[in-house]
């Protein structure tokens, strides 16, 4: 043993614990210096008189392999360092507490509570507020956030003299308040803890919590925010991978919340292997989960139950028990997503879906026992609605019986509508329907807000909504209560700034797409009940009301108290609206002349259709530049001309018919042809054609058609279809605008026109558009300026490259001279002008993962501006349009416009003179602007 006063052993101190101040700011430096120490003190072996600084480098080592994302290692050391400690409690104690956020993070967060209760015994003072923010940590991991808050609370104000536990606990109290909706603590917090960090030197800190805002800005509702402070962290974030996978990983979380599943999923892959390969075996699982419901919103089953099942095994090693439940729920959604059993399925098939039954039910009792009720409710009355399909109506009712039974609002009507269907009443079941979405708007938009009359058992508390807050949303069940609680939340906690924030993103297009799951599962049971009584009663009427209840509730907006009645304004034309369940599509036909339904047959087969007839004009653009090339040599380079930057030059071997200079040379382009037109046809007898549609007796030839389609229709360029070639169209994602009164002319527009860079004719088309009006002109094409002119002008023209993202639909975008200018950034301007022109190919395409919600750039454009409480218009490409075409269409659009033609006439007859398809106008089209 050494005396108190041995030189080398203060000497090893001291240079110990400068080792773990340093590896907050240097960890290599700090893990050399470790390592210096360990050698002097004869580590590996006995530590011997050394052992307490042994302890303490060993414990430096291990921050510095946690700084660096090597969480196992970490572990292991701070394992050598308790074992060396053993003749100094306090060391010991201090290893403990480094260790309590490490095992967490390994999986173990209740193993990490259990060893703070240990190193408490031998803390005092600073150490045991630093012992409270590495606490918070656990407790944030189980869901337990107001703990999380006060721990945090007593430890910030004892720690003025430690930047670095001092940031720390600011991280983690800004997370915690994340998870409680308290976004204004949240965000002061993570700011303060990025000034303090980084004037301490400790940029990765300050990195952290600027990882953490995009996180924020998501869950409170401001995706445009939201991806903006993304982009900025991934930036900062690189050279971490396992800090950067975990705030991936929340920014999935939140945009899952708001629907954004082709974003978040694409997040979470890259997200779950680097937390694999970072062994950060607490964060993998929910990775996991949350990676299988964006594949269950995506419709891919077999990758839901796969990956959920993987979750599943991990949370199970990790003894995470109160989350079983929630991974068996994905697999069962996913098992009932594939089961088929028709009437006629063999017995082994229908056993088997009887079983499935039986476990859903057994899901839903577990997942009200581990304290996850809004999940459960919803599971019960899945577990019903199975059951009648099945024609287990016994199962069925006991189920619903339990769910009518609810205290919330939005499930007990849900489960009163399926039993008046279930008896065969359905005027009654739709009355409990849209009783059920009428006490959403009741309690402020909660879709899941309990009934002032709940009894002693549920209390509406701050506390309880803010416990289940933190449970649905650490589960990520985007279904249930996340954006419902939220409301709760603010307005129990008398947080203003977060509640108006709130409120007035829930109007945001992505948001609302996934504001009020509980209350569009309601709205869609609505729309079948609608369509069943239509069967008996020929009621058409009432299945558009519904049509129009259940795209409203998608977008977070008011449901109309009824379905529309009378005459429709003046110069509204037809309206067409598309429904469909299951796999059976229909036609709601409206006007003047009353309102008809038309049962399609398969809504796959249209939609299989639709692909066909897109990938046909892609040919046919594709073949025109072949043969404008068909006097080169054999080997010809084909750049793809069209304004899609998504496909590189391709290289092809031209056949002899594009060589050959004779008539035959246009026999490929001319089948081609001939096969998009008779697609077109048949399509077109199927969607369009037949009683109470446009050919029948009665409707206005050649007058204006709204068509407000469903699901994967909206990418039809619906012009070109034979019944309304020629005609005005405007392409909506609702009625509203076709029902709201006509707007006069207000003055000569101010017209706007910009040249992205990279296209031939984009220079001429803008220049042509500015002179074609009394009050137009150019613009620059940078982000900057563009995002000014969308706020200045009336008609803004865009001659640029665009890309649609299928797979992130808000990540589609505009090339300008300074970068791209993404869907998402649209979500932050205050005013859009009327009409949009997108002269870019496929900038309107949309990706509509629930009717009433198109995404994508026309998407984005529209409802930004419906956010405002203004209509709009875009008019944008679907398919592949030659640059060199464009200009002709344009110029005759523009010109017609200027005469003051509607958006839709305008189009419909520049396309038709100048035989330029695959514009479509989106939105309110059917609005002309004053002459000038």
């Amino acid at each position: 043993m050494t005396s108190p006063g041995d030189p080398l052993d203060m000497d090893l101190l001291d240079r110990a614990e400068a080792a773990v101040r340093l590896s907050a700011t240097d960890p290599r430096l700090a893990l050399a210096e470790a390592r210096a120490v360990l050698d002097l003190a004869g580590w590996p072996g006995p530590a011997g008189a050394y052992g307490e600084a042994a302890s303490v480098a060993l414990r430096a080592t291990a921050l510095a392999a946690r700084e660096l994302g090597d969480l196992e290692l970490a572990g292991e050391r701070l394992e050598e360092a308790i074992a060396a400690g053993r003749g100094s409690p306090r060391r010991v104690a201090q290893a403990r507490m480094s260790l309590v956020t490490v095992r967490a993070q390994l999986g173990d967060p209740e193993g990490g509570l259990r060893l703070a209760e240990l190193a408490e015994r031998d803390l005092a003072g600073t150490d045991l507020a630093r012992l409270g923010v590495q606490r918070s940590v656990a407790l944030i991991l189980l869901g337990r956030h107001e703990e999380a808050v006060r721990h945090c609370d007593r430890a910030i104000g004892l720690l003025d003299d430690d930047a670095r536990f001092r940031a720390g606990g600011l991280l983690n109290r800004g997370l915690a308040h994340t998870y409680l909706e308290q976004y204004g603590e949240a965000e002061a917090d993570l700011a303060e803890c990025a000034r303090v960090a980084r004037s301490a030197g400790l940029d990765h800190v300050a990195m952290l919590a600027e990882g953490n805002l995009p996180f924020v800005a998501a869950r409170r509702g401001d995706i445009a925010a939201a991806f903006a402070r993304y982009r900025a962290a991934e930036t900062t974030l690189f050279g971490f991978p396992e800090r950067l996978a975990v705030m991936r990983t929340d920014f999935a979380e939140a945009l899952l919340a708001a629907r954004l599943t082709g974003e978040a999923r694409t997040l979470l892959e890259q997200a779950v292997p680097e937390l694999v390969a970072a062994g950060a075996q607490a964060a993998v699982p929910g990775a996991r989960l949350l990676l299988a419901q964006a594949a269950l919103l995506a419709g891919d089953a077999a990758l839901a139950a796969s990956t959920a099942r993987t979750a599943l095994a991990e949370l199970d090693a990790q003894g995470r028990t109160a989350w079983l439940p929630l991974a068996r729920e994905v697999v069962l959604r996913a098992r009932l997503a594939e089961a088929s059993t028709p009437p006629a399925a063999p017995a082994h098939e229908a056993a088997g879906a009887e079983s499935l039954v039986t476990e859903l039910i057994t899901c839903a009792d577990e997942l009200a026992a581990c304290g996850w009720p809004g999940a459960s409710a919803a599971l019960r009355l899945t577990a019903a609605a199975a059951a009648v399909r099945l024609g287990a109506i016994t199962h069925a009712r006991t189920q619903l019986d339990r769910a009518a039974a609810a205290t919330r609002p939005l499930v007990r009507w849900h489960a009163v509508a399926m039993r008046h269907r279930l008896d065969g009443d359905l005027d009654r079941a739709l009355e409990a329907a849209a009783r059920g979405i009428e006490a959403v708007h009741a309690l402020g938009g909660d879709a899941n807000r309990r009934d002032g009359n709940a009894g002693p058992r549920e209390h509406d508390t701050a506390q309880d909504t803010a416990r289940d807050t933190a449970r649905d949303t650490a589960q990520d069940t985007a279904r249930d209560t996340a954006r419902d609680t939220a409301r709760d939340t603010a307005r129990d906690t008398a947080q203003d700034t977060a509640r108006d924030t709130a409120r007035d993103a829930a109007q945001d297009a992505e948001l609302r797409v996934h504001a009020a799951r509980p209350a569009e599962d309601l709205a869609a049971l609505g729309l079948e009940i609608a369509l069943d009584r239509a069967r008996r009663t020929g009621d058409a009427r009432t299945v558009l009301g519904w049509a129009e209840r259940w795209r409203a509730v998608v977008r977070g907006a008011p449901a109309p108290a009824s379905a529309p009645a009378g005459v429709p304004p003046a110069g509204s034309g037809l309206l067409v609206e598309f429904v469909r369940r299951g796999d059976d599509l229909f036609a709601v036909t409206a006007g003047a002349g009353g309102c008809a339904l038309r049962s399609l047959g398969s809504y796959q087969t249209a939609v299989e259709a639709t692909v066909r007839i897109r990938y046909g004009l892609r040919r046919r653009a594709m073949l025109d530049t072949l043969l404008d090339t068909r006097r080169d040599p054999v080997h010809v380079t084909v750049p793809y001309t069209s304004r899609d930057t998504r496909r590189d030059p391709v290289h092809v071997t031209a056949p002899d018919t594009l060589r050959d200079t004779s008539p035959g040379a246009d026999a490929l382009s001319g089948a081609v042809d001939e096969g998009i037109a008779r697609e077109l046809c048949a399509l077109d007898h199927v969607l369009l054609s037949g009683p109470g549609t446009l050919t029948s007796a009665g409707r206005t030839p050649g007058g204006p058609v709204t068509v407000v389609p469903t699901g994967a229709l909206c990418t039809l360029p619906w012009p070109l279809l034979p019944s309304l070639r020629g005609r005005p169209v405007s392409v909506a994602a609702d009625a509203t605008a076709w029902l709201a009164p006509r707007r006069g002319s207000a003055g000569a527009p101010l017209v706007l026109s910009l040249a992205g860079p990279g296209l031939d004719h984009a220079a001429a088309e803008a220049d042509m558009v500015a002179a074609a009006h009394a009050r137009g002109r150019r613009v620059g094409a940078t982000r900057a300026e563009v995002l000014r002119a969308i706020e200045r002008a009336d008609v803004l023209h865009v001659a640029a490259h665009g890309m649609f993202s299928p797979r992130g639909p808000m990540l589609s975008q505009i090339t300008l001279d300074d970068g791209p200018l993404m869907a998402y950034d649209l979500m932050a301007a205050r005013r859009i002008p009327r009409l949009v022109v997108l002269s870019a190919c496929d900038a309107g395409m949309a990706h509509a993962p629930v009717d009433g919600a198109a995404l994508g750039l026309a998407g984005a454009f529209l409802d930004s501006a419906a956010r405002n409480g203004d209509a709009a218009c875009v008019v944008a490409g679907v398919v592949p349009v030659r640059d060199d075409e464009t200009p002709a269409l344009m110029t005759l659009f523009h010109t017609l416009l200027a005469e003051g033609r509607s958006p839709a006439e305008a189009l419909a007859r520049a396309a038709e003179k100048t035989a330029v398809p695959g514009f479509v106008c989106f939105g309110a089209g059917d609005e002309p602007f004053a002459a000038g």
